[in-house]
């Protein structure tokens, strides 16, 4: 059996955007995308019986993104992976034992 940690093979970056608290060191409201953080990730394009569970949900679901549970991320942030960017759509937390978060997500073009 593969374990989650087996799968974690690709590098992402969880981007957010800015509030306005975020300022640079001018003081001036910071534009663009914001680093929440890097992380480990199985990236999982979604088929057969998946996709159609996913899309009962969202229809635009195309992607699983598996991380280690991590607490704050959300559905107004993207997943980064070599240019590629993924909108999540929403996050489940299997079983609730904070030790993975999938990232339902569709690609952005």
């Amino acid at each position: 059996m593969t374990t989650l940690v087996n799968r974690l093979d690709k590098r992402i970056t969880i981007l957010r955007l800015p509030s306005p608290e975020d300022q640079d060191d001018s003081g001036q409201v910071i534009e663009g995308w914001i680093s929440v953080g890097t992380f480990w990730a199985a990236i999982e394009p979604l088929r057969g019986n998946d996709r159609f569970a996913a899309q009962s949900v969202n229809p635009e679901v195309t992607t699983r993104i598996r991380i280690r549970y991590r607490d704050g991320i959300d559905r107004t942030m993207i997943a980064r992976h070599k240019g590629r960017e993924f909108e999540i759509m929403y996050t489940i937390n299997p079983t609730f034992g904070n030790k993975e978060l999938q990232l339902m997500s569709k690609e952005r073009q």
